[in-house]
């Protein structure tokens, strides 16, 4: 998530400067982002060698539970250099507004991803059966693959000679200092909700195990169903900040505005199988009836939540694209202490079940919502420069 949002940050620019027609600026602006992302993932990666077995000993309740994750993490760790190169192609590829690729490399991914988790956890096709250590390592060769197929392409490829995106000459502080202005905001503001979402399933596992099992089976429902708003909440930023490079300003709210009722228009898909089929979906991810039953109410309440939370994502990616992320870090951080403080209030205040707690993704989509509708509305963001 740090990685992530530094990518955000950095497409964010890349899309002004292509908005402003200065794309030989491009290739530059990613070779000193990479400057910051090589060193970042190797300091995590140390963090994570060394500090894992601490953090999530202190965390983590269940016995079980702490040795699948730090068996799972002995290897994952070395997949955090190749997922950050991969943030910076990502960055250049939306802030110019070629996707294709991003579509391409990410089914690569998948498909490597699927061949070694089915081989190396089974311990098919002479392989040595891993268990949780095999989905590890297959995902680390994924993203391996997938920063190879970056490279590749982008070379291969005449029509980005352009971007001199390979161009590693020299280094200029000025620039190296302003990427980090505008880019460590959204960095910052991923790691804090990734932090919280990670404080939610603690509070979830003590509830106990059947609880976690369940909110597992939803999170993973949930993530299929936010794929689309994680798209246009991307493509906001670059469009945002594309026309402003244009100066179009007077454009954004009508071009936000769209860009929210395509996501409602696809979010509004999965949300109604899950309430024609929602049995059936359940049951693609256990066959326990009991724990089908009890996860029902849940799934109710994620898509309910999906709805708002699709809108939030797209406004609030639109206060990023104008280049005030200091903005929308104080935004995140508001809406997060309050969404982190109705959470712990239901599990040590309250007594609540799973079903209440999944209530805090509906709080957390009408505040992002609100406030983010609210600033843009403000034009405060006019005089933004990047």
């Amino acid at each position: 998530m740090l990685g992530w949002g530094f990518g955000i940050g950095t497409q964010i620019i890349v899309a002004r400067r292509f908005g402003e027609g200065r794309t030989k600026e491009i290739g530059e602006v990613i070779v000193h982002s990479l400057y910051f992302l090589i060193p970042a993932a190797l300091l995590l990666f140390l963090i994570l060698k060394t500090l894992s077995p601490v953090m999530l000993g202190f965390l983590v309740q269940s016995e079980n539970i702490l040795s699948a994750s730090l068996d799972y993490l002995s290897y994952r760790s070395y997949g955090i250099l190749f997922a950050f190169i991969n943030m910076a192609f990502r960055a250049f590829y939306i802030g110019i507004a070629r996707t294709t690729i991003i579509t391409w490399s990410t089914a690569i991914m998948a498909l490597v991803n699927i061949f070694f988790d089915y081989v190396l956890v089974f311990g098919k096709m002479g392989f040595p059966e891993m268990g949780i250590e095999g989905a590890a390592i297959a995902s680390v060769i994924a993203e391996l693959v997938t920063t190879l197929s970056f490279i590749l392409y982008t070379k291969v490829n005449s029509r980005f000679r352009q971007y001199q995106l390979f161009n590693f000459k020299g280094f200029r502080k000025e620039l190296y200092l302003r990427i980090i202005r505008v880019a460590s905001p959204v960095m910052f503001q991923n790691f804090f909700s990734l932090s919280v979402w990670f404080l939610f399933f603690i509070m979830v596992e003590s509830l106990g195990e059947r609880s976690l099992a369940i909110s597992n089976i939803i999170r993973s429902i949930y993530m299929l169903m936010m794929l689309p708003t994680w798209g246009f909440a991307s493509a906001t930023n670059t469009l945002v900040s594309s026309v402003i490079g244009q100066d179009r300003k007077e454009e954004v709210l009508k071009l936000i505005g769209k860009v929210v009722l395509l996501n409602l228009l696809s979010v509004s898909l999965f949300v109604g199988l899950n309430l024609i089929f929602p049995e059936q979906i359940l049951l693609l991810y256990t066959d326990d009836l009991s724990m089908v039953q009890d996860a029902l109410p849940v799934l109710y309440v994620v898509s309910l939540s999906s709805i708002f939370i699709t809108v939030g994502f797209v406004l609030f990616n639109g206060v990023s694209g104008t280049g005030k992320t200091n903005i929308s870090l104080l935004l995140e951080l508001g809406v997060l202490v309050v969404y982190l403080v109705y959470a712990y209030s239901i599990v040590n205040f309250l007594n609540g079940t799973v079903v209440h707690m999944w209530t805090s993704e509906l709080v957390y989509g009408i505040l992002l919502s609100v406030s983010s509708y609210l600033y843009l509305k403000s034009e405060r963001w006019h005089e933004a420069k990047i």
